[in-house]
């Protein structure tokens, strides 16, 4: 089966599986929604959302974040991952923010990819969620799924990115970044996952890919 048949497959059983995309992390602006985003590398959208109530409520704006000394910033925010940088990253996110964008998050991947602790991935997400510009933010769900249905090759984050955009249409591709990742969660794990009775693995991984996976969880199963 070629890509775009696979492709057209994929999202038509995606649609019917969620047809309600909610941004996972908690937030009520695109400001709340950019630090929520920017904490949520290397720690679970559950304990990002533990900790952002009182971190927004002690800093609901850049001002107010921005007048927040980095130690009640990092105590707030002391469990989730890398604690200590992403503190510093959002002083300084908000103070950038007052300084070059009158307060507000900027509605460009140019001047959002400027700001500490802001990649590509926090800033198509941003883009995508906060302004409903079309974007393709390819977490390691996406980018594990999509090497599993052959709809990419794997190699790197910005080759999945590519490959996606180039087989689903651009309206989609808001929704299906949700979509992908909620199906990654629920049904299509990294280790120790049968493909044949996954609901689209089955039927869309390679046979390179299912022999890989057969090996690599074999290896693991040794160790």
């Amino acid at each position: 089966m070629k890509r775009a048949e696979k492709a057209i497959r994929i999202k038509g059983m995606l649609d019917e599986m969620y047809p309600e995309t909610p941004v996972p992390l908690d937030h009520r602006n695109p400001f709340e929604l950019l630090i929520a985003v920017l904490m949520s590398a290397q720690t679970t959208d559950l304990k990002v959302n533990e900790v952002t109530p009182a971190l927004f409520e002690a800093g609901p704006t850049p001002a107010a974040m921005a007048a927040l000394d980095v130690d009640v910033i990092q105590s707030l925010i002391r469990y989730v991952g890398l604690a200590p940088t992403k503190a510093k990253n959002i002083k300084r996110l908000s103070e950038m923010l007052l300084e070059h964008h009158d307060g507000q998050v900027p509605a460009t991947f140019e001047a959002l990819e400027a700001l500490p602790g802001v990649g590509h991935k926090t800033a198509g997400v941003v883009m995508a969620q906060a302004f409903g510009v079309p974007a393709f933010p390819i977490d390691t769900h996406i980018h594990r799924l999509a090497a599993r249905w052959g709809l990419s090759n794997g190699t790197n984050v910005e080759r999945t990115e590519r490959d996606l955009k180039a087989v689903f249409p651009r309206e989609s591709w808001n929704d299906l970044h949700l979509q992908i990742i909620f199906f990654g969660r629920e049904h299509c794990p990294a280790r120790w996952h049968d493909l044949s009775t996954c609901p689209i693995c089955s039927w869309a991984a390679t046979k390179k890919r299912i022999e890989e996976e057969r090996r690599m969880n074999a290896k693991a199963r040794r160790r």
